[in-house]
């Protein structure tokens, strides 16, 4: 048991980043995690089609996911430049979108940094716009993503914690783990690992458990957007904040205040859609 709590504790310092060294390029666990984050989401979606006639057809589907796969990226990595690290890339600008480094000739460094607030703002207009071309229901497609989206983004959280980032403040927690990359050698929370249960698995089962109860459309979207706001506004206070912000506001970190406009969105649309009761038929 004392071997296995050791093998615990000490868990990130056997964890190699890098799935695979090709030498020209690193092909990581963080991309492969939120790969798969995408492959799992697409799949509920499509099962719950065959199980329920909601009015929407495979192909849209398809079409609607390829667009919105380049939404999610382009908006999560804009809202990281925005929300995270503006000062930085104000005077280097050139590294928003390209992967190289040119203040000493042209160095490849990969792309970092995608902020899920900036990711869930690309999904959100990106769909507006899909809608609106395609003549389809707002709020049942929202619904239908948001129902099944958590499960898939628990990957992406377990992709950061394979990545060693993003991890916890310094506690004396019995879940407490050391980080290779931590200049500090503190036991630290698996952060990563706490948003991956609760932001993932409990809220699919909260959002399941609703779906199951409620017709009313756009219900199960606000729902999403409090419950996650909620969970990762809690897990903030554990997580250690962003090194080049710190504190935004007294004890508060950037994602706490984003997650908190997230809830307020949240209440309104969930006022908005109780008051019209449009209901699925």
């Amino acid at each position: 048991m004392e071997k296995l709590f050791f093998f615990y504790r000490y868990l990130p310092n056997y964890i190699n980043p890098v799935a695979l060294n090709l030498g020209f390029i690193q092909i990581r666990w963080y991309g492969i995690m939120y790969a798969l984050s995408f492959l799992v989401t697409y799949k509920l979606i499509i099962y719950r089609l065959n199980k329920s006639k909601i009015g929407i057809s495979k192909k849209t589907i398809d079409d609607y996911f390829f667009s919105m796969i380049l939404a999610v990226l382009l908006g999560a990595r804009l809202g990281y430049v925005l929300f995270y690290n503006l000062n930085y890339y104000i005077k280097n600008p050139l590294e928003i979108f390209l992967p190289f480094d040119f203040k000493e000739g042209i160095r490849f460094i990969g792309i970092s940094g995608l902020s899920y607030h900036g990711g869930l703002l690309g999904l959100i207009f990106g769909t507006l716009f899909f809608c609106y071309r395609r003549k389809i229901d707002f709020w049942r497609l929202t619904d239908l993503i948001a129902l099944n989206v958590p499960l898939g983004y628990t990957f992406g959280r377990i992709g950061n914690f394979l990545n060693l980032e993003l991890y916890g403040r310094p506690t004396s927690f019995i879940l407490g783990m050391y980080f290779p990359n931590d200049p500090l050698n503190k036991l630290r929370h698996p952060s990563q690992l706490y948003e991956a249960f609760l932001e993932g698995v409990i809220l699919f089962l909260i959002l399941f458990y609703l779906h199951k109860r409620i017709k009313i459309k756009g219900i199960i979207f606000s729902f999403y957007l409090l419950g996650y706001g909620f969970f990762r506004f809690v897990v903030e206070f554990l997580r250690e904040p962003d090194a080049q912000l710190g504190f935004i506001w007294a004890y508060f970190t950037m994602g706490q205040i984003l997650c908190f406009f997230m809830m307020l969105a949240g209440i309104i649309i969930l006022l908005y859609n109780c008051r019209r009761k449009e209901y699925y038929g």
